[in-house]
């Protein structure tokens, strides 16, 4: 997962956020969850909880259990609505950004939620598969880091597994969708809301094989 591109210094996509720390705290309140949030600068959204991440816990149905991936966690708004509604569930909050990453550790610690595990890409456990993952992914890392990314993580979704991405129209929501497409995966908009597309994104089911000919033949169409 790339660190973000040249001449980044700052951005919440770098793994060692430039800007200096200013620790203050946000408001996430849904109708299953109310909490307070430790949040800084240098990392997404530290101003408010972001509208598409609100988008995305207000719409989202009920996960499975098992290994769920929190891809791009920030300060963890994502990854401790999940460890509270599924704590049968463990929720690997993955971020390049090492700040962020102490922040969602500490959110969920300071909550009770034990079953969230805040960590960099390279410490995920190379054979984990996840049952689902959910992710307001980093748009502004740019297309070409963005696409490495998901082509890193979309293929450790187990099979039968669901990705949830929330992603703006104006930042390219279908463009996104189109390309994802294009390599194989069935995308369906499950909700938009000011501009704010809910994707569910599966594995494309395989072909179906044409039915056998008749017997001692190579069935209809033969050329004999």
């Amino acid at each position: 997962m790339s660190s973000g591109p040249p001449g980044a210094a700052g951005h919440y996509f770098q793994a060692e956020p430039s800007a200096p720390s200013r620790p203050a705290t946000v408001h996430l309140h849904l109708p299953d969850v109310d909490v307070e949030l430790g949040v800084d600068r240098g990392v997404f959204s530290a101003g408010r909880v972001d509208p598409g991440t609100m988008h995305l816990l207000r719409v989202l149905p009920p996960l499975p259990g098992g290994d769920i991936l929190d891809l791009g966690c920030g300060y963890g708004p994502i990854a401790c609505t999940l460890a509270r509604r599924s704590p049968d569930a463990t929720v690997w909050a993955v971020d390049v950004n090492q700040r962020a990453l102490a922040l969602t550790a500490a959110n969920a610690a300071s909550l009770g939620l034990g079953n969230v595990r805040a960590v960099a890409p390279d410490d995920v456990p190379g054979g984990l598969r996840f049952s689902a993952m959910v992710s307001n992914p980093p748009i502004k890392v740019g297309k070409l880091a963005l696409h490495e990314m998901l082509q890193r993580w979309l293929p450790r979704v187990a099979p039968g597994g669901e990705a949830w991405m929330v992603v703006h129209r104006h930042l390219g929501a279908d463009s996104l969708a189109a390309w994802l497409t294009s390599g194989g995966r069935a995308v369906e908009r499950r909700g938009s809301k000011q501009g704010y597309r809910l994707l569910r994104v599966t594995a494309a089911p395989a072909a179906t094989p044409p039915a056998p000919g008749p017997a001692g033949g190579d069935g209809p169409g033969s050329a004999g």
